[in-house]
């Protein structure tokens, strides 16, 4: 029983976290080898064998059989002397020397090379213990990163299994109308005003409106660029309103002429910025359906009635204002769900929450996020 319990255990933990717990193992491995060699020590054994083993390339074709005598000469100095210059406390210098010794005959076949390359194995995978640490490393931190990613992914899905079940507690009865009506109506309103103030106001004070709204981040509408709110600024044709503007930019240079100083102003800073125009509307200032939590809106009303109040009739800025009066109700919360529920509710999501599937889910997605926090906590980036 007891040599099956890790791999139980192991069975319940996330393929993440084990991937990760497996390089965190790697890496101690690797890294303690390292250290109890020494670094310095494992360089040397490295550049031994990277030596070595050059030796060996260079020479297997040259220095065989009954090949160039002057190359068989060199090399059995040159490898020899590499050897005969190590210190005997190097790691695997026994390999060294056996390899040594068997070049240290009158000819050399290509079984002597194969030989001293098998002999110097050891010496090989020393010499690949820093990038092997290196490796590991980097094994490390992407498991780790993936361990981050799937908490992420973790914590989306269950943001979105607790919206469900809290749509699914809502009550579909509520009286919703009490929130829309107002909604609709002040939407209805300020959508009648902005459209008026586009038509009538100049576009240079359209757009002084436009440049106000900054000050007011819920409220978020698109400036003005910098060359079409510098040419209304500076002529004439600011005077006129936006509306009018387009229209003139549908016009041919010659009966343009007739109504604006420079034509070819015109065309050039109103004509190219037709989309930006023609897209201002109200938008920004109207209040979505579902409505947002209450001391979100409330925010956003509050930036809402300074705004409106620069354009809006006063039965406009009455109407925003009693938006506010919405979110102190006490049903708020209770009404926006029930409104949230019967608007975003698909039939496939009330059958999963009818079956238990989303509560089922919910449990064995917070015991993985408590894993993934687990491992995360257990092994830090390094």
């Amino acid at each position: 029983m007891s040599d099956s319990a890790p791999a139980d255990a192991d069975a319940d933990v996330p393929a993440s976290v084990a991937e990760l717990r497996a390089a965190h193992d790697r890496l101690e491995t690797v890294e303690r080898e390292v250290d109890d060699l020494g670094e310095s020590t494992v360089e040397r054994v490295a550049d031994a064998h990277r030596q070595a083993t050059k030796l060996l390339d260079n020479y297997a074709d040259s220095a065989t059989g009954s090949g160039d005598f002057k190359a068989y000469l060199q090399f059995q100095n040159e490898f020899i002397g590499l050897v005969d210059e190590l210190p005997e406390d190097i790691p695997h210098y026994d390999a060294f020397e056996t390899a040594s010794d068997r070049m240290d005959k009158r000819r050399l076949s290509e079984g002597d090379f194969a030989f001293a390359r098998e002999t110097l194995e050891p010496a090989a995978e020393t010499a690949e213990l820093l990038a092997d640490r290196e490796d590991a490393r980097d094994g490390y931190s992407r498991a780790r990163r993936d361990v981050e990613k799937r908490l992420d992914d973790v914590e989306t899905r269950l943001d979105d299994l607790e919206r469900l079940q809290r749509l699914g507690d809502a009550d579909l009865d509520a009286p919703v109308d009490d929130l829309r009506e107002p909604i609709v109506a002040y939407n209805d309103a300020v959508r009648s005003d902005f459209q008026t103030f586009r038509r009538e106001a100049s576009a240079r004070d359209f757009f002084d409106f436009l440049d106000a709204t900054t000050a007011y981040p819920l409220v978020d509408f698109e400036t003005p660029p910098d060359d079409l709110r510098g040419y209304v600024d500076d002529n004439p044709a600011g005077e006129e309103s936006v509306a009018q503007l387009l229209d003139y930019a549908d016009y041919s240079a010659s009966k343009l002429s007739h109504y604006v100083e420079d034509a070819s102003a015109l065309k050039t800073n109103v004509a190219v910025h037709r989309t930006y125009l023609e897209r201002l509307d109200a938008t920004p200032l109207t209040v979505e359906w579902p409505p947002a939590p209450a001391e979100e809106l409330r925010y956003r009303v509050d930036e809402l009635v300074a705004v409106v109040g620069r354009f809006a009739s006063e039965e406009t800025v009455a109407q925003t204002r009693e938006l506010r009066d919405l979110t102190t109700r006490e049903d708020y919360e209770r009404l926006r769900t029930s409104a949230e529920a019967r608007e975003q509710l698909t039939d496939e999501e009330r059958e999963q929450l009818a079956s238990g599937a989303v509560e089922e889910e919910l449990s064995t997605l917070r015991t993985e996020r408590e894993q993934l926090q687990e491992a995360l906590e257990t092994y830090p980036r390094r």
